[in-house]
């Protein structure tokens, strides 16, 4: 299902939306790295929360190693770093939503609100 090389550390809102819209759905895993309040104003339906700071401390015994994983945060920043921290661990298929749940907003789901 997936190629043999290492995927790009970034997927484009356009990349996920039509990953969400076929049938390797089932196969993702959104991660949602903002704070809880972050998660309650603005999130992609059916996104897992684990905040930043949670991550090396839940990561290992909630994460499947073998999933397809995309990190999201506000922007970007964090979840690009969460994304870098879990490829150091083993989670070599995780990506990082370029631009964040702000990016998704604004190219893909207008229905989410922008913070």
């Amino acid at each position: 299902m997936y190629p043999e090389y290492m995927l790009d550390y970034e997927i484009t809102p356009s990349q996920l939306a039509a990953i969400l819209a076929g049938p390797e759905r089932e196969h993702v895993v959104l991660l949602d790295v903002r704070e809880p309040a972050e998660h309650g104003v603005a999130r992609i339906e059916g996104s897992i929360l684990m905040p930043m700071g949670d991550v090396p401390g839940r990561a290992n015994q909630e994460l499947d190693p073998d999933a397809h994983i995309i990190t999201i945060c506000h922007h970007g920043v964090r979840s690009m770093n969460v994304a870098v921290w879990l490829r150091n661990q083993g989670f070599e298929k995780t990506q990082s939503l370029r631009g964040g749940i702000d990016a998704w907003s604004a190219l893909v789901d207008p229905t989410i609100a922008r913070y």
